[in-house]
Protein backbone atom coordinates (compact mmCIF):
# COMPACT_ATOMS: atom_id res chain seq x y z
CA UNK A 1 0.00 0.00 0.00
CA UNK A 2 1.24 3.29 -0.52
CA UNK A 3 0.82 6.78 0.87
CA UNK A 4 0.39 9.98 -1.02
CA UNK A 5 3.31 12.65 -0.21
CA UNK A 6 0.78 15.70 -1.58
CA UNK A 7 -1.87 15.43 -0.42
CA UNK A 8 -4.06 14.74 3.20
CA UNK A 9 -4.18 11.22 2.89
CA UNK A 10 -7.85 8.99 2.21
CA UNK A 11 -10.05 8.60 5.20
CA UNK A 12 -8.54 9.93 8.25
CA UNK A 13 -11.84 11.60 9.90
CA UNK A 14 -9.61 14.56 11.63
CA UNK A 15 -10.29 18.29 10.17
CA UNK A 16 -6.27 18.81 10.59
CA UNK A 17 -3.93 16.45 8.99
CA UNK A 18 -0.25 16.23 8.10
CA UNK A 19 2.05 13.87 6.70
CA UNK A 20 2.40 10.13 8.61
CA UNK A 21 4.84 9.33 10.45
CA UNK A 22 7.07 6.22 10.77
CA UNK A 23 4.52 4.44 12.75
CA UNK A 24 1.69 5.77 10.99
CA UNK A 25 0.44 8.42 13.45
CA UNK A 26 -1.04 11.66 11.97
CA UNK A 27 -0.56 14.72 13.84
CA UNK A 28 -2.21 18.33 14.30
CA UNK A 29 -1.07 20.42 11.17
CA UNK A 30 1.85 22.01 12.86
CA UNK A 31 2.69 20.27 15.90
CA UNK A 32 6.02 19.34 16.93
CA UNK A 33 7.27 16.10 16.65
CA UNK A 34 6.78 15.17 20.11
CA UNK A 35 3.00 15.85 19.55
CA UNK A 36 2.87 12.47 17.99
CA UNK A 37 1.38 9.64 19.88
CA UNK A 38 2.37 6.09 19.99
CA UNK A 39 0.18 3.28 18.57
CA UNK A 40 -1.10 2.23 22.18
CA UNK A 41 -2.18 6.23 22.76
CA UNK A 42 -3.95 6.36 19.68
CA UNK A 43 -5.75 3.19 19.91
CA UNK A 44 -6.42 4.35 24.21
CA UNK A 45 -8.25 7.65 22.15
CA UNK A 46 -9.77 5.47 19.48
CA UNK A 47 -11.54 3.10 22.51
CA UNK A 48 -11.90 6.69 24.39
CA UNK A 49 -13.63 7.96 21.42
CA UNK A 50 -15.94 5.46 20.07
CA UNK A 51 -17.15 5.05 24.13
CA UNK A 52 -17.95 8.43 24.14
CA UNK A 53 -20.13 7.98 20.57
CA UNK A 54 -21.89 5.17 21.98
CA UNK A 55 -22.74 6.83 25.21
CA UNK A 56 -23.80 9.57 23.45
CA UNK A 57 -26.13 7.58 20.75
CA UNK A 58 -27.84 4.73 23.23
CA UNK A 59 -27.88 7.61 26.29
CA UNK A 60 -30.01 10.15 23.92
CA UNK A 61 -31.92 7.01 22.95
CA UNK A 62 -33.24 6.34 26.11
CA UNK A 63 -33.74 9.71 27.24
CA UNK A 64 -35.55 10.77 24.30
CA UNK A 65 -38.41 8.03 24.69
CA UNK A 66 -38.94 8.33 28.12
CA UNK A 67 -39.21 12.17 27.49
CA UNK A 68 -40.96 11.71 24.02
CA UNK A 69 -44.33 10.16 25.92
CA UNK A 70 -44.71 7.20 22.90
CA UNK A 71 -44.06 9.90 19.97
CA UNK A 72 -41.51 7.89 18.18
CA UNK A 73 -40.40 10.83 16.34
CA UNK A 74 -39.95 13.02 18.91
CA UNK A 75 -37.59 10.03 20.24
CA UNK A 76 -35.73 10.20 17.23
CA UNK A 77 -35.34 13.93 16.81
CA UNK A 78 -33.52 13.99 19.80
CA UNK A 79 -31.18 10.88 19.06
CA UNK A 80 -30.51 12.65 15.83
CA UNK A 81 -29.50 15.78 17.28
CA UNK A 82 -27.34 14.58 20.45
CA UNK A 83 -25.32 11.63 17.55
CA UNK A 84 -24.55 14.49 15.67
CA UNK A 85 -23.37 17.30 18.11
CA UNK A 86 -21.25 14.30 19.43
CA UNK A 87 -19.81 13.68 16.54
CA UNK A 88 -18.55 16.91 16.20
CA UNK A 89 -16.87 18.01 19.04
CA UNK A 90 -15.56 14.32 18.96
CA UNK A 91 -13.98 14.48 15.92
CA UNK A 92 -12.74 18.13 16.15
CA UNK A 93 -11.01 17.21 19.60
CA UNK A 94 -9.51 13.87 19.25
CA UNK A 95 -9.12 13.84 15.25
CA UNK A 96 -5.63 15.29 15.71
CA UNK A 97 -4.83 12.70 18.06
CA UNK A 98 -5.84 9.21 16.48
CA UNK A 99 -7.48 10.28 12.99
CA UNK A 100 -10.80 9.96 15.19
CA UNK A 101 -12.20 6.80 12.98
CA UNK A 102 -14.31 5.60 15.67
CA UNK A 103 -15.41 2.87 13.10
CA UNK A 104 -13.59 -0.35 11.61
CA UNK A 105 -15.14 0.51 7.92
CA UNK A 106 -12.91 3.57 8.16
CA UNK A 107 -9.88 2.28 9.78
CA UNK A 108 -10.17 0.00 6.85
CA UNK A 109 -10.47 1.85 4.48
CA UNK A 110 -7.35 4.08 5.58
CA UNK A 111 -5.75 0.84 5.79
CA UNK A 112 -6.65 0.25 1.92
CA UNK A 113 -5.40 3.73 1.27
CA UNK A 114 -1.92 3.28 2.57
CA UNK A 115 -2.30 5.47 5.50
CA UNK A 116 -2.09 3.15 8.72
CA UNK A 117 -0.17 -0.33 9.14
CA UNK A 118 -1.95 -3.92 9.63
CA UNK A 119 -0.72 -3.45 12.88
CA UNK A 120 -2.59 -0.37 13.39
CA UNK A 121 -5.64 -1.51 11.96
CA UNK A 122 -6.03 -4.53 14.64
CA UNK A 123 -5.23 -2.11 17.71
CA UNK A 124 -7.93 0.41 16.24
CA UNK A 125 -10.45 -2.32 15.80
CA UNK A 126 -9.91 -3.69 19.17
CA UNK A 127 -10.07 -0.45 20.71
CA UNK A 128 -13.40 0.88 18.67
CA UNK A 129 -14.86 -2.46 19.39
CA UNK A 130 -13.84 -2.29 23.33
CA UNK A 131 -14.70 1.48 23.67
CA UNK A 132 -18.08 0.59 21.77
CA UNK A 133 -19.15 -2.00 25.03
CA UNK A 134 -18.13 0.72 27.61
CA UNK A 135 -20.14 2.94 26.23
CA UNK A 136 -22.99 1.35 25.97
CA UNK A 137 -22.17 0.28 29.33
CA UNK A 138 -21.84 3.66 31.15
CA UNK A 139 -25.35 4.94 29.13
CA UNK A 140 -26.88 2.54 30.44
CA UNK A 141 -25.89 2.54 33.93
CA UNK A 142 -26.45 6.50 33.78
CA UNK A 143 -30.10 5.34 33.45
CA UNK A 144 -30.35 3.00 35.83
CA UNK A 145 -30.76 0.22 33.59
CA UNK A 146 -28.74 -2.88 33.38
CA UNK A 147 -25.40 -2.83 32.68
CA UNK A 148 -25.65 -5.09 29.52
CA UNK A 149 -29.23 -6.47 28.33
CA UNK A 150 -29.87 -7.94 25.00
CA UNK A 151 -32.07 -6.00 22.67
CA UNK A 152 -35.28 -6.54 21.52
CA UNK A 153 -35.33 -3.95 19.10
CA UNK A 154 -36.07 -5.74 15.97
CA UNK A 155 -34.19 -4.48 12.92
CA UNK A 156 -34.12 -6.75 9.82
CA UNK A 157 -35.61 -7.01 6.16
CA UNK A 158 -34.23 -5.95 2.82
CA UNK A 159 -34.87 -2.89 2.92
CA UNK A 160 -32.77 -2.01 6.06
CA UNK A 161 -29.77 -4.11 4.78
CA UNK A 162 -29.78 -1.95 1.88
CA UNK A 163 -30.30 1.06 4.01
CA UNK A 164 -26.89 0.02 6.27
CA UNK A 165 -25.12 -0.16 2.21
CA UNK A 166 -26.15 3.36 1.52
CA UNK A 167 -25.49 5.18 4.82
CA UNK A 168 -21.89 3.36 5.35
CA UNK A 169 -21.39 3.85 1.34
CA UNK A 170 -22.21 7.85 1.88
CA UNK A 171 -20.21 8.11 5.10
CA UNK A 172 -17.21 6.57 3.88
CA UNK A 173 -17.58 8.66 0.20
CA UNK A 174 -17.85 11.74 2.32
CA UNK A 175 -14.79 11.23 4.48
CA UNK A 176 -12.82 10.07 1.72
CA UNK A 177 -13.49 13.01 -0.58
CA UNK A 178 -13.30 15.84 2.25
CA UNK A 179 -10.39 14.64 3.70
CA UNK A 180 -8.75 14.98 0.15
CA UNK A 181 -9.57 18.06 -0.77
CA UNK A 182 -11.72 20.27 2.23
CA UNK A 183 -10.27 18.46 5.58
CA UNK A 184 -10.88 21.19 7.89
CA UNK A 185 -15.25 20.22 6.36
CA UNK A 186 -14.75 16.68 7.60
CA UNK A 187 -16.53 16.59 11.41
CA UNK A 188 -19.17 18.91 10.12
CA UNK A 189 -19.50 16.97 7.01
CA UNK A 190 -19.66 13.37 8.72
CA UNK A 191 -21.72 15.13 11.56
CA UNK A 192 -24.27 16.43 8.64
CA UNK A 193 -24.48 13.04 6.56
CA UNK A 194 -25.38 11.02 9.84
CA UNK A 195 -27.66 13.40 11.36
CA UNK A 196 -29.60 13.31 7.92
CA UNK A 197 -28.94 9.70 7.43
CA UNK A 198 -31.17 8.83 10.80
CA UNK A 199 -34.02 10.08 8.80
CA UNK A 200 -33.61 9.20 5.09
CA UNK A 201 -32.60 5.28 5.93
CA UNK A 202 -35.02 3.09 7.09
CA UNK A 203 -32.14 1.73 8.84
CA UNK A 204 -31.54 4.90 10.71
CA UNK A 205 -27.89 4.64 9.54
CA UNK A 206 -25.53 2.47 12.33
CA UNK A 207 -23.14 2.50 9.49
CA UNK A 208 -20.44 1.31 11.65
CA UNK A 209 -19.64 -2.19 12.90
CA UNK A 210 -18.35 -1.49 16.32
CA UNK A 211 -21.64 1.12 17.04
CA UNK A 212 -23.95 -1.85 16.07
CA UNK A 213 -22.29 -4.61 18.50
CA UNK A 214 -22.33 -2.64 21.27
CA UNK A 215 -25.76 -1.05 20.37
CA UNK A 216 -26.69 -4.85 20.55
CA UNK A 217 -26.49 -4.91 24.42
CA UNK A 218 -28.80 -2.37 25.39
CA UNK A 219 -32.66 -3.10 25.13
CA UNK A 220 -33.51 0.38 24.37
CA UNK A 221 -34.53 2.91 21.71
CA UNK A 222 -31.20 2.78 19.83
CA UNK A 223 -30.62 -1.20 20.45
CA UNK A 224 -30.98 -3.86 17.81
CA UNK A 225 -31.19 -7.49 18.41
CA UNK A 226 -28.35 -9.52 18.46
CA UNK A 227 -29.59 -11.92 15.79
CA UNK A 228 -30.09 -8.88 12.99
CA UNK A 229 -26.69 -7.90 13.80
CA UNK A 230 -24.42 -9.57 11.59
CA UNK A 231 -27.24 -8.66 8.32
CA UNK A 232 -25.63 -5.22 9.24
CA UNK A 233 -22.14 -5.84 9.61
CA UNK A 234 -22.32 -7.22 6.06
CA UNK A 235 -24.02 -4.37 4.58
CA UNK A 236 -21.93 -2.39 5.99
CA UNK A 237 -18.61 -4.24 4.81
CA UNK A 238 -20.51 -3.52 1.40
CA UNK A 239 -21.03 -0.15 1.41
CA UNK A 240 -17.68 0.52 2.92
CA UNK A 241 -15.92 -1.72 0.01
CA UNK A 242 -17.95 -0.01 -2.69
CA UNK A 243 -16.86 3.76 -1.31
CA UNK A 244 -13.14 2.80 -1.19
CA UNK A 245 -13.54 1.72 -4.72
CA UNK A 246 -15.34 5.23 -6.03
CA UNK A 247 -12.82 7.44 -3.89
CA UNK A 248 -10.26 5.89 -6.08
CA UNK A 249 -11.75 5.40 -9.06
CA UNK A 250 -12.14 9.24 -8.53
CA UNK A 251 -8.75 10.39 -6.35
CA UNK A 252 -6.47 8.21 -7.62
CA UNK A 253 -3.74 7.64 -5.62
CA UNK A 254 -0.10 9.71 -6.83
CA UNK A 255 1.95 7.09 -8.70
CA UNK A 256 5.05 8.77 -6.72
CA UNK A 257 4.05 7.75 -3.79
CA UNK A 258 6.08 6.20 -0.18
CA UNK A 259 5.28 2.98 1.45
CA UNK A 260 4.65 3.71 4.72
CA UNK A 261 4.06 -0.59 5.61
Amino acid sequence: MRHRKDDPGFVTVSGNVSPVSTDGARVAQGAAPAARLSLGRRAVVEAVGTGLLVAAVVGSGIMGERLAGGNVGLALLANTAATGAALVALIVALGPLSGAHFNPVVTVADWVGGDLSWGDVRAYIAAQVAGGFLGTAVANLMFETPVFSLSRHARTGPAQLFSEVVATFGLVLIIGTCARRRPNAVPLAVASYISSAYWFTASTSFANPAVTLARAVSDSFAGIRPVDVPGFLVAQAIGGALAVGVVRWLLPPDPDASDVR
